[in-house]
Formats: C-alpha cells, sequence, structure tokens
C-alpha cells in the first residue's frame, strides 16, 4: 500500500492520457469533504463541505477545504457535483461560490434544494444542474453516469466518472440498507455492470471499515422511538442533524402514534424540513406541526421539540437548553433523545451536553443507551460485498480519518485486489491514473481554512495558539514608566492578571526581579524600550515557570516620560 510522506514535493506535470485526483478535504478527518479531478486540462470538483471545530480551536464557526490549489484555475472547472446534502459536503460552497460565482452545480433534487436554501443566505444565486440516477452528463471531457445509494438523507448518489484515462467510481456516502425507508436502495447491479465494463480506480467510503458486519437498517429505530415516547411522562426534546430527513420523518410518525404535536427549534432545522416536505421527501400529518411560540400553550406531555445540536455545537438549540439559554427551560422529568451518533472530536462536547441535561433533571436517551441511532455508512460486510462485485483494478479509500482509510484499504486486498494498487493518501496528496496504475505522485498545500465570524482564512495557528493560552493559562499585563534620558523607573511595575491569580500580592516577588533587571539595563546603557520589554517578559516568564509551572500570555508595556 502507498503511503503518504511529509518529504512529499510538488507533483510534476499531468501527462497527456492521465486523471489527476487531489483531495482537498475528507481524508485522514471526518468532514471538509472535497476532491478535484484533471484530465485534459479541465477539472472537476466532488462535494464542498465543511468541518466543524474541536476544543481546540477556540472561536472557530467552521473549517474549509483550501481552495488555493484550484484557486487560479477556476475557470477550468467545468461543474462541482454534489454527492448528497450534508453539511460536509455541501457546507463550503458558498465559499467557494464567492471565488467564481457562476460554477455549475450538479447533483439531486433535495441536494440542490438545501444548497439553494444556503446559498439564498449568502445572496448568491447558483447555476445549478438536477440529475438523477440513470442519468449520464458529459462535463466537459468528464462521462459522469449517476447512481442511488442509500445514506442518512434522500437522493444520496454514487458517480461514474469515465475519461480517456480510465473510469472511477465514486461511492460517495453509502450503506446497504436493504429495507430503507424510502425504499431506495444502493444500486449494486449497476455497480456490477460498470465493474465488467472496468473500473480503474474504487473511491470508496471509509467511515465505518473498521466496524464488522452490517449496518443495521433504520426502521430498526422506530420501535425503540416508540418505546421512548410510550415512557415519556412530560415534554420530548429530539436533537438531530438539521439534514437527517429520515429520523425526523419516524420522530414525526411516532408524535402522531402517541398524540403529540412537534415545533421545530433551530434555524436550519426549519429551513431543512420546509425544503424536504415542499419537494415531497418529508410526509407531514395535517395539525402536527406547530409553531415554537405555541408550545407553552400545550400540555407538556402533548409536545415533541425537534432541535439542531446533537453534537454539542456551542449555539445550537440542544447546547443552549443544556445551559439555561434557551427560552425552552428542561426540567424534571423532560425526555432528551441524542439521536445521531458521535462524531470523532465532539465527544467531549456531547458528553458535556448530557450531565448538563442529566443535571437539569432531564432523562437522557443517546446511542450508548438506546438504539436511537443508526449509521449512514457501510461497514466491512458491507465493503466486502462492493469489492466483490466491482472487482476493480485500484482502490483508494476515502471520507475517514487515518485508522478508517488503512481498514478499507485491507479489505481491498482481502478480496484480491494487489497490495500495490491500493492507495492510502490524505488531504493534499496527489494521485495520477496513468495507463491504468494509479500512483502518488506528490503533494500540494491544503491546510486548514478558518471561518471565524465574517473572517475567512484570516485566523491562523498563531493566533489559536494564542487563544488557547488565553483560555487555559491566563493572560499577564506588565506596564513600566521609565525616564526617557536615564532609562530609570519612575512608576510601576504595574501588574494585573486575568485567568491566573486573583490576589495581586502573590508578583510581589518578581516585582524586585524586574526593578533590579531594568536598573541593571539602565546602568549598562540599554534604552531600547522594545528590548526593556524582552527583558521583563523573560524575567516574569521564568518566575512564573518556576512557582507555578504555568505558561501565560504575558505582555510587557515600557513607555517612556
Amino acid at each position: 500500500m502507498s503511503h503518504p510522506h511529509p518529504e512529499l514535493g510538488a507533483p510534476g506535470p499531468l501527462p497527456e492520457a492521465g486523471l489527476r485526483i487531489v483531495p482537498l478535504g475528507g481524508l485522514g478527518e471526518i468532514g471538509r469533504n472535497m476532491t478535484v479531478m484533471e484530465h485534459a486540462g479541465k477539472l472537476l470538483v466532488i462535494d464542498c463541505g465543511v468541518l466543524f471545530p474541536e476544543d481546540h480551536q477556540p472561536g472557530v464557526d467552521l473549517i474549509l477545504p483550501d481552495f488555493s490549489y484550484i484557486a487560479d484555475r477556476l475557470d477550468d472547472i467545468v461543474a462541482v457535483v454534489l454527492t448528497h446534502g450534508h453539511e460536509d459536503h455541501i457546507g463550503a460552497v458558498p465559499y467557494l461560490l464567492r471565488l467564481r460565482d457562476d460554477l455549475p452545480l450538479v447533483g439531486s433534487q433535495l441536494t440542490l434544494a438545501l444548497v439553494e436554501a444556503k446559498l439564498r443566505e449568502h445572496r448568491i444565486t447558483p447555476l445549478t444542474l438536477a440529475v438523477r440516477e440513470g442519468d449520464t452528463e458529459q462535463l466537459g471531457p468528464f462521462e459522469c453516469e449517476f447512481l442511488a445509494v442509500n445514506h442518512s438523507i434522500p437522493d444520496a448518489l454514487a458517480l461514474a466518472v469515465r475519461t480517456g484515462a480510465g473510469t472511477v467510481l465514486h461511492t460517495g456516502d453509502f450503506k446497504m440498507d436493504q429495507l430503507p425507508l424510502d425504499g431506495r436502495i444502493t444500486d449494486l447491479r449497476s455497480f456490477g455492470r460498470i465493474g465488467e465494463q472496468g473500473v480503474d480506480l474504487f473511491m470508496v467510503d471509509s467511515t465505518n471499515a473498521d466496524v464488522p458486519g452490517f449496518t443495521v437498517s433504520e426502521r430498526e429505530i422506530a420501535p425503540v422511538l416508540d418505546g421512548v415516547f410510550d415512557r415519556a411522562e412530560r415534554r420530548i426534546i429530539v436533537a438531530s442533524f438539521a439534514s437527517h430527513v429520515h429520523r425526523v420523518q419516524q420522530v414525526f410518525d411516532a408524535a402522531h402514534a402517541h398524540g403529540r404535536r412537534v415545533a421545530l427549534v433551530g434555524r436550519s432545522m426549519v429551513r431543512n424540513m420546509g425544503v424536504a416536505k415542499e419537494l415531497g421527501y418529508l410526509s407531514v400529518p395535517d395539525g402536527l406541526l406547530v409553531d415554537i411560540k405555541a408550545v407553552e400553550d400545550l400540555p407538556d406531555d402533548k409536545i415533541v421539540l425537534m432541535c439542531t445540536g446533537s453534537q454539542g455545537e456551542p449555539m445550537a438549540a440542544l447546547s443552549r437548553m443544556a445551559n439555561l439559554d434557551h427560552r425552552i427551560r428542561i426540567g424534571k422529568g423532560d425526555t432528551v433523545v441524542l439521536a445521531s451518533s458521535l462524531i470523532p472530536g465532539n465527544e467531549n462536547a456531547i458528553y458535556r451536553v448530557i450531565n448538563g441535561l442529566t443535571r437539569l433533571g432531564a432523562n437522557v436517551v443517546h446511542q450508548g443507551n438506546a438504539r436511537v441511532h443508526v449509521s449512514g455508512h457501510a461497514t466491512s460486510g458491507e465493503l466486502l460485498y462492493c469489492y466483490n462485485v466491482v472487482r476493480p483494478r485500484n482502490v483508494m479509500p476515502v471520507h475517514g480519518e487515518m485508522r478508517h482509510l488503512v481498514a478499507n484499504a485491507e479489505l481491498a486486498v482481502r478480496t484480491g485486489v494487489p497490495s500495490d494498487r491500493v492507495v492510502v493518501a490524505e488531504d493534499g496528496v496527489v494521485v495520477d491514473l496513468v495507463d491504468g496504475v494509479a500512483s502518488i505522485v506528490g503533494a500540494v498545500p491544503c491546510g486548514y481554512v478558518y471561518v471565524d465570524g465574517s473572517s475567512v482564512g484570516e485566523i491562523t495557528e498563531v493566533e489559536l495558539k494564542d487563544r488557547r493560552i488565553l483560555g487555559e493559562e491566563g493572560f499577564i499585563s506588565i506596564v513600566i514608566v521609565v525616564d526617557s534620558a536615564t532609562g530609570k523607573i519612575v512608576a510601576g511595575p504595574e501588574i494585573h492578571a486575568r485567568g491566573f491569580a486573583e490576589d495581586q500580592s502573590v508578583f510581589d516577588p518578581v516585582r524586585e526581579s524586574i526593578v533590579r533587571t531594568l536598573a541593571k539595563a539602565a546602568a549598562d546603557g540599554v534604552g531600547d524600550t522594545h528590548q526593556m520589554q524582552q527583558m521583563v517578559r523573560r524575567v516574569m516568564g521564568r518566575w512564573v515557570n518556576e512557582h507555578y509551572r504555568r505558561r501565560p500570555m504575558i505582555l510587557p508595556l515600557v513607555v517612556e516620560a
């Protein structure tokens, strides 16, 4: 198996008959999915999603793919194909369209409707092409055939890309639920047909590659939800992804069966379910939905709140409820259902919300104590099945952390794919398909692009490090006034601290050290305030480290008078 190496240099020119694949996100992480294919001088983009920040990225709202690789080739992009409507596949589309607003967006009806609703908030009207399973579109030198796959959102598509360099089959996110709620199964017949024609590169969802067996059907959740609703004495609050139409449908069905009304909470939940209902993907019984303002007029045992925040996002509805920062106040006897998985990296935030809700007296039902979630991704048994059906010449695992990619690669080898034809790559690692062989040929810059409020890409790792220091270690400022002629101290040192020590007297010993250090500097003829500030920083830093084993942010200010 080919593994990425940090010493990889920039790739050379793409051979005329070759196909280049450049993942800009989604490989080595869960989220930020984006892949660029290049052939005959043109580019095809598959997906353009976001990654949600972790605890060590304070203040960051979203993380985008790094567009720098394509920034000077926007006119070469023939289309952006979107496999399905989850945020980790469509969330960065508005930021890409800021660079070129007439990029054609290709996807299924629901996927495009969700993207268009998002783009309206950014005041962008996109150029779109709706496709469905069975359709084939010629997008520049790329002939794209779209295949139905089952996932945790309706209308998901796999993609067969035929070029002069060979055929690539990209699964998108998929599983093989044999009894899906919408009756739309993964089209293994077409997988097999394309496999018979010859698949030169199979790009396969890796998220559950290290999970044995087969994914449980979405239908298994219905009886569990029925039991939860049957036992609930007061309000029921269900948190899910705002795009999980199938999960929301099952909550609606359970609420209707138990005589409860449902209110949608959270802007994205209201927006997405409105789109799904309008297009016929969501069936809503008459009189089931009520406005959030009407909830207070209903008995507690007749209410279901469907909200966002299943991943512990700080500003989402459920987190705010747990922090008593929402109009909905959780109380003793309420039942809260977290109907989603724990995305890697979000565990601490999710458990923080669960603890907060439990402290308020709620009964919290989650994946750890009840089957209120099933995955939308194929497990190892399903992946083995696909490899045997497709019989690809080369394999490139996609969508997953490194452990998932490696596990998927091992499955491919076990089904007979030669190990030197299985390419394990990470974000930015360039793979060329030439003469039927896929290989790593280099790497391109592919860092995180942070969205912080209205700023995009302005926050760097340096700023994040400063934020972490401020949050974890505290802040100390030292203000000193010196005589401009002699360099002697005429006022100070005045020391202020936040998040370090409340009692300012703890700094009395270090004040004397600062005074002695600056007195010696003045005697030695040091008159530059910048040099004096560095001396003060070193004295304070050394003292804090020796006495408290801490490394706060230290900001000295030496002013001449």
